[in-house]
């Protein structure tokens, strides 16, 4: 059976070529970049080839705004807490509680880092929610700022539903108000222009294994002048910023994957033209069908879909059997039913959101893999209804009284 991988969101393979620069720096070339014989000038000098290029993608005015990390997770905590440990650090601010301005559906790495620091009597903050198209409008952003309102961080590509956020507009807002403004931007790097000083950002997160590049290694851009503190403590790499040896084989790996979204601009038009014909198929073919968020303000490679009438977690263990590899946002774990944080912060129902499925198509997807997708799920879809849609019927209605 072939398989079919669906699920470029989650991660992406490691290209070929971006896989042949890195294999040098495992054994042959494997010196610690921050030794100062040759073995670690040969690392540094890799490693500051790969922060020359990702400054350069990310406009950067210097390769010193980059801070390579483990990944967008680790990046998207830098941010938030690195800047409100720098507030602290400021003895006039020591009885003034920042606030923070975020959305309801970000990542949970940045929604559970804010609840953290609020949970601590360190920030307070507002959650902003989107339009039913799953698009945060920047009136609202705007509404939220208070006098103590620190820090702004809403992503740029939402991860589950693809939809794109107005993050250029939100910096022009910003602009000469001293509040410094993140976007996690993990989802947006393959296909929208990042250029941070265009945006407007101070902080900008992404990770490798998103284009093409190895796990384990993300950046953190950092605009200069930004006031941050590192937070973990250990040596001072990064700036003074990272504690840790460098992953200079991973960063390698990161700098040719950057290098090779420079030419990825017509690939990118044959998956968006792949995902409007998958979006079509589905909506045409299978009845009680949704598309979960905006169609026009979305991600060229997302499409998100709500089935009434059928659990997330069988029709992936389904999709999965037949060869076909997805995502759900719902997640079902000690016999209780999780729906999708992202859709219901869109208004929905918690038995809407409980039916989803996220495709996201990459570079390697084929039009026939799109066929064989719709006609499996249509059969899936099919089944799982007459068996489950009682059973579902039967638990909400427990759940309500």
């Amino acid at each position: 059976m072939k398989r079919i991988y669906l699920d470029y969101a989650a991660t992406t393979p490691v290209d070929k070529k971006v896989l042949a620069s890195m294999l040098p720096y495992f054994s042959e070339k494997f010196g610690n970049a921050s030794s100062l014989h040759s073995f670690g000038v040969e690392a540094s000098e890799v490693v500051e080839k790969a922060r020359q290029v990702t400054a350069d993608f990310f406009g950067a005015d210097n390769k010193d705004e980059i801070i390579f990390t483990s990944g967008a997770t680790e990046a998207n905590n830098l941010a938030i807490k690195g800047v409100v440990k720098a507030y602290y650090a400021k003895s006039e601010n020591k009885n003034q509680k920042p606030h923070i301005i975020t959305t309801a559906f970000e990542h949970h790495c940045v929604l559970y880092a804010i609840k953290g620091l609020e949970k601590e009597g360190l920030i307070e903050a507002t959650y902003i929610q989107p339009q039913k198209d799953g698009v945060i409008r920047t009136e609202d952003v705007g509404k939220a700022i208070k006098k103590n309102t620190l820090l702004v961080s809403i992503m740029y590509v939402n991860n589950e539903i693809g939809t794109v956020q107005p993050i250029a507009q939100i910096g022009k807002m910003l602009k000469d108000k001293k509040i410094l403004f993140h976007t996690d931007a993990t989802q947006a790097v393959n296909y929208f222009d990042c250029n941070a000083p265009k945006l407007g950002v101070d902080l900008l997160s992404m990770s490798a294994h998103k284009i093409y590049g190895p796990k384990g290694v993300g950046v953190l851009y950092v605009k200069k002048g930004t006031p941050i503190k590192m937070i973990q403590d250990g040596g001072a790499q990064e700036n003074g910023l990272r504690a840790g040896t460098i992953n200079s084989t991973g960063i390698v790996g990161l700098g040719s994957a950057i290098t090779g979204l420079k030419m990825s601009k017509m690939k990118n038009k044959e998956i968006e033209k792949l995902r409007n014909y998958l979006i079509e198929k589905v909506l045409q073919e299978i009845p009680k069908t949704k598309l979960n968020g905006s169609k026009i303000k979305r991600s060229p490679n997302n499409a998100n879909f709500s089935f009434r009438d059928v659990e997330g977690e069988s029709l992936l263990i389904m999709l999965d059997a037949a060869g076909i590899a997805a995502s759900t946002g719902s997640a079902c774990s000690s016999g209780s039913l999780a729906p999708s944080h992202v859709l219901m912060s869109l208004g929905m129902k918690a038995e809407e959101a409980h039916g989803s499925l996220r495709l996201t198509l990459g570079k390697h997807t084929t039009k026939k893999e799109i066929d064989e997708t719709v006609k499996q799920l249509r059969k899936i879809i099919s089944d799982l209804r007459k068996i489950s849609g009682n059973i579902l019927g039967d638990y909400y209605k427990k759940v309500k009284s």
